[in-house]
């Protein structure tokens, strides 16, 4: 009974934030961001962060609680997480982690052990200077002698796991996936919702929220940040839909062309959500284009009761 609490996950643009606004009014839930990005103050609207307004009076949690120049760690969420869990569930209200972080939300549910992986910023640098003068899939062959299992589990796109796979070799001569050994088996007390939709579909959300956010001033958002002294190499401006408005204010690529690549960079990274998530148990998956949000909770307040999930119903 200690750890009952629902999860919401499922790709960029399937509507997770305002099915968990609804569903966290009906049962006093409050809602723990499960966006690696959402943490990072003054990056709105890249990363479709919802407002205030949008928030609609209901808690939110790991949002806007680092600087953009400030690292944070999967360990960092891990701890937080877990810390905020505990205190919203000692307040008699329920837990909901909502997000599209796969790595986030693992390290939160299944508990696996983070603190005793290394770092070293020299050996992460020398990486990242590979992969500028050779490529992603020179860098990502590197790990299929080093870490084959690595090697296979990720993409060369993910660059940054990539790199911190290679670094986590080099210093302890494992794979980190035989560090991140888990504590616990997955807690067969969390409920989890996975929202999709057809994959075409989905595309056609994903360009017009594109389109949306640079109608909105994305440019203008980052040109803000670099004006403020944040770094464009800092881990929060590779995040997707700043490195490529950086690629054209560098001047790099044309306006129009940094529309193509946004929209393709993020229809790729929905497809790896996708992967990702399926590849887990127990997920109940709802078609939020062929289930109204009415309809949605029904079915979540039903899968509550059978985990004797039992929250106080607002009517």
């Amino acid at each position: 009974m200690e750890d009952k609490y629902i999860v919401i996950l499922g790709p960029t643009a399937t509507g997770k934030t305002a099915l968990s606004i609804e569903l966290a009014k009906k049962t006093n839930g409050e809602i723990i961001s499960a966006d690696s990005m959402y943490v990072y103050k003054g990056m709105d609207i890249g990363t479709a962060k919802p407002h205030e307004k949008e928030q609609e009076g209901v808690p939110h949690h790991l949002i806007d609680i680092v600087n953009p120049e400030d690292d944070f760690s999967v360990y960092d969420y891990q701890v937080l997480s877990q810390r905020i869990i505990k205190d919203i569930k000692s307040r008699g209200k329920l837990p909901m982690v909502v997000g599209g972080t796969g790595l986030f939300i693992r390290a939160l549910t299944e508990d696996f052990s983070l603190n005793n992986i290394p770092q070293d910023l020299n050996v992460r640098n020398k990486y990242e200077e590979i992969m500028a003068e050779k490529g992603k899939d020179y860098l990502h062959n590197l790990l299929k002698d080093k870490d084959p299992f690595a090697f296979d589990k990720l993409h060369p796109n993910d660059y940054r796991r990539v790199i911190r796979a290679l670094e986590v070799y080099e210093l302890t001569n494992t794979s980190i996936y035989n560090l991140q050994q888990r504590k616990n088996v997955k807690n067969m007390d969390i409920l989890y919702i996975g929202l999709t939709m057809d994959r075409e579909k989905l595309y056609h959300r994903i360009n017009k929220r594109v389109e949306i956010m640079l109608e909105n001033g994305l440019v203008d958002e980052v040109e803000g940040l670099l004006d403020r002294g944040v770094p464009a190499n800092c881990n929060s401006m590779k995040g997707i839909g700043y490195r490529q408005v950086l690629q054209y204010l560098n001047g790099e690529i044309s306006y129009d062309k940094m529309v193509e690549i946004l929209k393709r960079d993020t229809r790729h990274y929905a497809k790896r959500q996708l992967t990702w998530f399926k590849a887990m148990d127990n997920v109940l998956w709802m078609d939020m284009l062929d289930t109204p949000i009415e309809e949605a909770m029904e079915k979540i307040l039903t899968s509550m009761q059978e985990k004797n999930i039992f929250p106080r119903i607002n009517n």
